[in-house]
């Protein structure tokens, strides 16, 4: 069950929540880029391409700089980035996956990881907690523990408290400053995947992924028109499989209310060599064309999205 931010209530006075605080007091945590005015109901977010990692929070990891890396959405906030030359803001992080993530419950915290025991309200039974991969992350990509220890709660605390809420709130605030300017709102939550992953029988390998919660985070339209524009330009694109939306698609879109939220899973096999963590050849192609994918989404008809048949939530 998602919990309200409120519940850290429960740790006033008992943690001191300046150390994450502190993490960032040269880069803000995370940055909206947008241009003079929004233009468009739409609003892309891009959680996990963040690379400033504090020396505080290194110095406690037991992986050196780059195997820290190995979550990351490299580079996601760049390809996407000419969609804020189009009219549509962009919410981007500048902390690691690795330290936090905020594509998860707010209180998806796996016990194991504390010296204490994690208050009651905490989801520690999800498959993400189950995988190491909550909202204070246990592991990076290939299964490689962060830390090598256990950590004070008041770490995963303050961690949420500083960085994880206030991501939030102004994510909330831009998606109701949309949906209030325009009579909805879209968000493209972007995001990257590893060159490994295969689906269906035939091991295909996908460049990229469309999720939509099952269909239950946005019109259906915009995932035929997201699906139809990028296999029109040579890609080959899954719907929902292995990756339908985490935690933002599936809490932000209401369809219903007119909000509508699609994950975007690109290959980094397409832009990056996953070793070195450097962009390839092909960067700068694959970010024109996601350029002219937004722009053509955001061309949609207005009708798409707030004509829709009435259905329970």
């Amino acid at each position: 069950m998602a919990l309200s931010y409120d519940d850290a209530s429960v740790f006033s006075g008992s943690c001191k929540l300046k150390t994450a605080a502190e993490d960032f007091s040269v880069v803000q945590p995370f940055e909206i880029r947008s241009g003079v005015e929004q233009r468009v109901p739409f609003l892309f977010n891009s959680p996990h391409s963040g690379r400033y990692y504090p020396e505080r929070f290194l110095a406690m990891a037991r992986l050196d700089r780059n195997a820290i890396r190995r979550s990351e959405d490299c580079y996601v906030d760049e390809l996407f980035g000419g969609a804020v030359a189009l009219g549509a803001p962009m919410l981007a992080a500048n902390f690691p996956r690795a330290y936090l993530d905020v594509n998860r419950e707010p209180w998806e915290l796996d016990p194991r990881m504390f010296a204490e025991p994690v208050p009651s309200f905490c989801n520690i039974r999800s498959a993400r907690v189950a995988g190491g991969l909550g909202t204070v992350p246990k592991l990076v990509g290939e299964g490689l523990d962060i830390y090598s220890g256990r950590l004070p709660l008041a770490e995963a605390v303050a961690r949420i408290e500083a960085v994880y809420k206030p991501y939030h709130e102004t994510l909330k605030r831009l998606l109701t400053r949309t949906h209030a300017r325009f009579g909805f709102a879209v968000l493209i939550d972007c995001h990257s995947m590893p060159a490994s992953i295969r689906v269906g029988d035939n091991g295909l390998r996908p460049d990229f992924i469309i999720g939509d919660r099952f269909g239950i985070s946005a019109t259906a339209a915009l995932t035929e028109t997201a699906i139809g524009l990028l296999t029109a330009m040579g890609y080959t694109v899954a719907h929902n499989k292995p990756y339908a939306g985490g935690f933002i698609t599936e809490h932000y879109g209401r369809p219903a209310r007119h909000l509508h939220a699609l994950q975007i899973e690109v290959n980094r096999g397409l832009y990056m060599n996953e070793r070195t963590f450097e962009k390839v050849a092909g960067f700068d192609a694959l970010a024109d064309d996601l350029t002219r994918f937004s722009a053509d989404l955001m061309a949609m008809p207005d009708h798409h999205f707030i004509d829709l048949p009435l259905a329970a939530e």
